[in-house]
């Protein structure tokens, strides 16, 4: 059975730090650029970051750039979401998603970092920043 499965998400007060795991099973992640995404209640799912399938180029939305680092590690099959100095607007539903396979395109999807251009999606981990 082919999976995404996110986990490390939870409560935290600001300031504080989470890390975010997304795991494959049933196929290698080798090939794939990988997204980060999130939703709050009532807004739109947005791209958080993006990695390419080697892990050698990374795009992030503004609200993370300097608090936020995506990286993977190939031989375990997994993606990380490195989040510090949270605030409460980083309350939301964060999501993993995998692009289409085809090299042609895969550079097009991770610069967008946007939604429509992932497929292949996680169950979603809730993570909660409040005091």
């Amino acid at each position: 059975q082919l999976q995404l499965v996110e986990s490390g998400g939870g409560l935290v007060q600001p300031g504080g730090s989470l890390r975010l795991s997304c795991a494959a099973s049933g196929f290698t992640l080798d090939y794939y650029v990988i997204g980060w995404f999130r939703q709050a209640p009532g807004k739109e799912r947005e791209g958080v970051a993006c990695i390419s399938s080697s892990g050698d180029s990374t795009n992030y939305a503004d609200s993370a750039k300097g608090r936020f680092t995506i990286s993977r590690d190939n031989a375990k099959n997994t993606v990380y979401l490195q989040m510090n100095s949270l605030k409460p607007e980083d309350t939301a539903v964060y999501y993993c998603a995998a692009s289409p396979r085809n090299p042609v395109i895969r550079p097009i999807i991770q610069a967008m970092c946007a939604p429509l251009g992932f497929g292949f999606w996680g169950q979603g981990t809730q993570v909660t920043v409040a005091s």
